[in-house]
């Protein structure tokens, strides 16, 4: 589902005013849910990777790079997810071998490949069998606004381009949560891509003492084997646009472009019309990391995945903050 045009409109709406008594429900119901929770602390440091708006705003690559800063700094370190689109209810370790998408969702095969992933919706579950299988940090992919573990620090990921949207809970505005109340919560928030819309302004207007930093996503230097090949490029991601825009960074003449939504699940019919509209252009039918761990193997088998990695405006700032988070480590 897309989120509604109104949700980004700085200006004052109709929509966002009608639907203001239901975002204070929204807001009400988060509140009382945190004031009621008595949160489980879990023998191991955790950090939460999180977001104040709905949708995808860059939570599971920030996930991936500082678990293995992490993991380089010699942590055993495992990841928590939800597992939004497999079937398993979990707790369940992600196995590559055994589980495909359907089982536990392309987000966590794709943080599997870095560290030990558990997936399952109850954290406080997730959190002891990780545990108890050796784990002395777990980073928790998502969860901000879930109240049930308590967590050492925690990373708001902010996409650069849309920040905050019009600054209103949903459903009136994008926010989960009231935006002062989530980053009175956060140590440090990370900005992805070009602030446009003065993000990293508004964060510091309500915390001036955050750390507020600055990334960007681009081309990993294994993709340069597909500079100056030509591309039909697809995504089924939170903004297929971005993946396109990497793509043509990394040098790939990209002759056509098709979105999906987000964890789309992509019909045998949808692939082999892709692949015949890319055999006639004469170009590789290529696609996100995410997109591909959610392809039958005899799809797979047929594209190229554009490998990207996340460049810091400032890295002594991000490892100082994880420097702090694993100071006083279990």
């Amino acid at each position: 589902m897309r989120a509604p045009e109104f949700w980004t409109r700085s200006e004052e709406t109709w929509p966002a005013r009608a639907l203001a008594p239901f975002a204070y429900m929204w807001a009400a119901v988060g509140r009382m849910r945190r004031a009621v929770a008595r949160p489980y602390r879990a023998p191991a440091k955790v950090l939460c990777v999180g977001n104040l708006v709905a949708g995808g705003a860059g939570k599971t690559p920030l996930a991936l790079d500082l678990v293995r800063r992490i993991l380089r700094r010699g942590h055993a370190t495992h990841i928590l997810t939800r597992g939004y689109g497999g079937s398993l209810a979990g707790p369940v370790k992600a196995d590559r071998m055994m589980h495909d998408a359907r089982d536990v969702g392309d987000e966590a095969l794709l943080l599997a490949r870095v560290a030990p992933t558990w997936v399952g919706g109850d954290r406080v579950a997730s959190a002891k069998m990780a545990c108890a299988d050796g784990a002395r940090v777990l980073v928790m992919d998502d969860g901000f606004q879930n109240p049930a573990l308590a967590r050492d620090a925690a990373i708001l990921a902010v996409d650069g381009a849309t920040g905050f949207g019009n600054g209103r809970v949903m459903p009136a505005g994008p926010l989960r949560e009231p935006l002062a109340g989530g980053l009175a919560r956060a140590d440090a928030v990370a900005i992805f891509g070009r602030d446009e819309t003065g993000a990293a302004a508004r964060v510091r207007a309500a915390r001036p003492d955050i750390a507020v930093l600055g990334a960007r996503v681009a081309p990993a230097p294994e993709s340069a084997r597909l500079a100056r090949r030509t591309a039909l490029a697809f995504a089924g991601i939170g903004r297929p646009e971005k993946f396109f825009a990497t793509a043509r960074e990394a040098g790939i003449d990209v002759r056509e472009t098709l979105a999906f939504p987000d964890h789309h699940a992509f019909s045998d019919a949808e692939l082999a019309d892709m692949f015949r509209r890319a055999a006639g252009l004469g170009a590789m039918a290529l696609t996100t990391a995410k997109d591909a761990a959610r392809l039958p193997p005899w799809a797979r088998a047929q594209v190229e995945v554009l490998t990207t990695t996340l460049l810091w405006d400032d890295e002594a700032a991000l490892e100082s903050f994880l420097d702090r988070f694993l100071s006083t480590a279990r």
